[in-house]
């Protein structure tokens, strides 16, 4: 693995080189390019958000595999991090704004792209809908002046009719701040992100620290099933796959810093390196939080521990004062996780308008003069979602429903990527010969790169698997939800396609206009 190559590619380095560079591609500099390196990895970092996603899958994993759910971690990661290597060598070669849908644009062909890019924004809004849902485990249980709708007994849950009004009415809420703050642009954004992920990164670290204090049992809790393999015919190994669920949700989104590589400087240089320490930093984090608060717990059999999951494991081992405190560290975490899922999917928005391939895509790839801001994606964003989060009121499936849907709707446009990359490996065209002195996996890229689609088409089939166990079984539209909403996403992404593959060229200044206005 290795960084550099052909030593005669002039590597961007100024905001002026910056610009030359994306001109190379067609584009203009429109966006306002401000973030740098500690942004580029905040919004990877927050995208992924331990003390999002940690605590409000945590008693998911730990109800449908026991103690013994916490290896899922270590392998979801190994698989995650194949594609994340695969998507780093891809920000060094093309840093423009879309992230995934650009690159599978650059190595697969039209039909393809488009799918990704489709795919990936509904994705986005279904993702932000689940992340925004999260207040509900968090916000009640610091103190009942959340629990809006309902009383005592539905705060921190949403498996009641009441817990679950109540939290689509805080995530509604959220989804409106977040929305606001990228109508203002991304510099109001980057330093509520920034605040945001170095107080989760403080958070987690004490939180660590303070479990490790309390710790009266060994590693080997997470040998211990508690006895969760009955009822699936495979035993532990059918529990163990919807147990892994859970990492599998976490494990996303790190592909974040690259979406904003128009407005990040040297987005060659720090792109690639912000979306492998970000999902690096998250395994670290979050398996050590998991791990040390299992040893830590009082009771490891308590029931409480797959319902009311990470909060209450806090709570009970580290008294309700300091619980509370690391529970706001938590709604921190949501508000800018939420607000960074909703940036990348302007900004995926943003490249596919501009490329002629979305309806109304004139008006969807307007920047705004003043904030330097794409407007319109941030609207229909932030509607969208928040339609999603209304139709799904009262529903006490919503938060795990929305969380499988969203992660197979990650899961298929990285496939997207990874797997025409794959393609081209085998042919001898990737990494091509006009490729410059960027991240590049050289000998290792073949064998990442086939892990990375392996591990991804098999996580796809065990996140859509019509299980009971995910899903209920007293209605069938609930149990194939999940393949049904994905087809139904594809079958419209098939016909739009159709429709706007003769859309309008992307406009692409020569480089020399580009230059002249420096």
């Amino acid at each position: 693995m290795s960084t550099s190559g052909n030593s005669s590619t002039t590597v961007p380095g100024q905001p002026a080189d910056d610009t030359r560079d994306l001109a190379r591609f067609g584009y203009r500099q429109e966006l306002e390019r401000s973030l740098g390196s500690f942004s580029s990895f905040a919004a990877g970092f927050s995208y992924i958000s331990i003390m999002t996603g940690v605590f409000q899958l945590f008693g998911f994993g730990f109800g449908a595999g026991g103690p013994a759910f916490i290896w899922s971690w270590p392998l979801v990661f190994l698989g995650q991090l194949a594609v994340a290597l695969c998507f780093a060598e891809m920000a060094g070669q093309f840093p423009l704004a879309g992230g995934v849908y650009q690159w599978s644009k650059q190595t697969a062909r039209p039909v393809t792209s488009w799918m990704s890019g489709w795919i990936m924004a509904i994705g986005a809004v279904v993702t932000a809908a689940a992340v925004a849902v999260a207040y509900q485990v968090i916000l009640p249980q610091v103190s009942l002046a959340f629990q809006i709708v309902g009383g005592a007994d539905d705060a921190g849950v949403t498996s009641t009719p009441n817990g679950a009004k109540n939290a689509i009415v805080l995530a509604l809420g959220l989804v409106v701040f977040t929305t606001v703050v990228n109508i203002v642009g991304v510099r109001l954004m980057a330093k509520i992100n920034n605040l945001g992920v170095a107080v989760e990164l403080l958070g987690v670290t004490l939180l660590i620290v303070m479990l490790a204090v309390h710790i009266h049992r060994g590693p080997q809790v997470v040998l211990h099933t508690a006895g969760t393999g009955a009822g699936h015919s495979s035993g532990y190994l059918g529990a163990f796959l919807v147990a892994s669920i859970m990492s599998a949700y976490v494990f996303y989104g790190f592909d974040t810093a690259g979406a904003l590589a128009e407005e990040t400087k040297e987005p060659r240089r720090h792109a690639p390196r912000a979306i492998l320490r970000a999902i690096t930093a998250a395994f670290l984090a979050g398996g050590l939080l998991m791990l040390v608060g299992m040893m830590a717990v009082g009771d490891i059999d308590a029931r409480e521990l797959g319902t009311l999951g990470m909060p209450y494991l806090i709570k009970s081992t580290l008294g309700t004062g300091l619980g509370d405190a690391f529970l706001i560290c938590s709604a921190i975490a949501i508000t800018v996780c939420c607000l960074a899922v909703q940036t990348a999917a302007i900004r995926l928005l943003f490249a596919m308008a501009r490329d002629g391939r979305l309806p109304f895509g004139h008006a969807i790839a307007r920047v705004s003069p003043r904030s330097r801001t794409p407007i319109v994606p941030a609207v229909v964003t932030g509607v969208l979602t928040i339609a999603l989060l209304v139709v799904n009121i009262g529903n006490q499936r919503v938060f795990y429903i929305l969380t499988s849907v969203a992660i197979i709707l990650f899961y298929i446009p990285y496939l997207m990527v990874t797997g025409p990359m794959l393609l081209r490996r085998l042919r001898g065209r990737w990494p091509g010969p006009d490729h410059g002195p960027y991240f590049n996996l050289g000998r290792w890229g073949l064998p990442v790169n086939a892990f990375a689609v392996l591990y991804g088409a098999a996580m796809t089939v065990n996140l859509a698997w019509p299980r009971a166990a995910v899903y209920g079984d007293d209605h069938w539209y609930f149990q194939w939800g999940a393949v049904l909403f994905t087809a139904v996403i594809t079958a419209i992404g098939l016909g739009l396609y159709l429709r706007y593959r003769k859309g309008v060229a992307v406009q692409r200044p020569v480089v020399e206009a580009a230059a002249a206005e420096l």
